[in-house]
């Protein structure tokens, strides 16, 4: 197959040339290129498959129907290479569970999962981080609801073993009846809120465990701009820390909260209007290194009730790529080639991969058009109701 006239976008920027496409895998690139099967992609975008490195099951369940799923819907979003949390039920924090995944993996007929594992059991004893880690989990991931001495522990591991500790921020005991970001919002509504203390406080302390030992840290969905702001400054002094946000922090206050809208009710909750500018400012400063949608589905029996009782999450997944172009670069906010940057480089560096170019030899890549629109239909999705711009076209895959 020959597209011409397509725009390029990867980490370089873009430009309109012709590419020779064979068993999924780019075989030329010119201005002209001999051959049958063309199309005319002009106004079409050609651009690596995302990476999605903050990925849950429906429901929280680990089972082979929800990993096909979740499959199916990334790669009809663009999304390439998804890597679940660990804190599905059962819990990935053995060799059998992560087995099964890898298993399920092969049956998989859309983006290739991947998955961490859990640094600690019950948040109490070690998994078996070494033997897990060969056998073909990308990165342990722990939260920073253990004893700093397992931390430590958790530390002394990783830079034993090298890679990214993936680490989610937050404190069990400031958190524990909370269920959206404490401010005026939250006692209009008369409900518990959860206070971005909690997450700054335990940013600090892992910021310092990673200067330690010289470890490399991916913080977990941010969403306090105090937070951003330490990491930015330990990033200045050489500390090997980044920082992962999801695009509802950079777009959604807990206003969204309002009438008890459940599918608002998200893990870390959504940010106060204040806070909400001050990310923005962050996000415009480049101290966010990689994007998610935070993708964290879940059955309406686990929505559909009082926001108190209701589980965290929303959908995004199956809409990713339109959603990212036009929040993000329709509007003018940033360019192609930073979010290839924020939802290819920088994710697929966390777990070992070099992503993000268009050149002979790659594979993965998503043909987009930007010039379809669809009104988004998803009641479990924050946008819902909304027109986006853009659609998949394809996805080239090796074989």
């Amino acid at each position: 197959m020959i597209l011409e006239n397509v725009t390029v976008a990867d980490i370089n920027g873009e430009r309109r040339t012709s590419v020779r496409i064979e068993a999924g895998r780019i075989a030329e690139m010119a201005e002209m290129i001999d051959g049958e099967e063309r199309i005319d992609a002009l106004g079409k975008v050609l651009l690596p498959a995302l990476v999605d490195t903050n990925v849950r099951l429906k429901d929280g369940r680990l089972t082979g129907k929800n990993l096909a799923d979740l499959s199916k819907a990334a790669l009809a979003g663009g999304v390439g290479t998804v890597v679940l949390a660990p804190d599905s039920s059962p819990a990935v924090d053995d060799s059998i569970s992560l087995e099964f995944v890898q298993n399920q993996q092969a049956g998989c007929k859309g983006a290739k999962i991947e998955t961490t594992i859990a640094a600690t059991i019950d948040d109490e004893r070690f998994s078996n981080i070494a033997i897990l880690l060969g056998r073909g989990a990308v990165a342990p991931y722990m939260t920073t609801s253990i004893s700093n001495h397992l931390a430590v522990r958790v530390a002394e591991y990783v830079k034993m073993f090298g890679g990214t500790l993936y680490c989610k921020a937050h404190d069990r005991n400031l958190s524990a009846n909370g269920v959206m970001n404490e401010g005026r919002v939250a006692q209009r509504l008369g409900l518990v809120g959860i206070p971005p203390l909690g997450e700054t406080v335990h940013v600090a302390r892992m910021i310092e465990i990673a200067r330690e030992f010289g470890i490399s840290i991916l913080f977990k969905s941010i969403a306090s701009p105090r937070s951003i702001e330490m990491i930015s400054a330990a990033k200045r002094e050489g500390v090997d820390v980044c920082c992962e946000v999801s695009l509802h922090h950079l777009l959604k206050s807990d206003e969204a909260c309002e009438g008890f809208n459940t599918v608002a009710k998200l893990n870390p909750p959504l940010p106060g209007e204040e806070a909400l500018e001050q990310l923005r400012e962050a996000f415009e400063a480049g101290a966010v290194d990689t994007l998610t949608l935070l993708h964290q589905p879940n059955s309406p029996v686990n929505k559909e009730v009082a926001f108190a009782d209701a589980a965290y999450g929303c959908e995004s997944i199956a809409e990713a790529l339109p959603l990212l172009y036009t929040k993000l670069v329709a509007s003018g906010w940033i360019s192609w080639q930073r979010l290839i940057e924020l939802c290819v480089r920088n994710p697929a560096k966390t777990i070992g991969k070099q992503m993000g170019m268009v050149e002979v030899g790659t594979t993965d890549l998503v043909l987009f058009d930007p010039e379809e629109t669809a009104k988004l239909k998803n009641p479990q999705s924050l946008y819902d109701g909304e027109v986006i711009y853009g659609s998949v076209d394809e996805v080239f895959r090796a074989g």
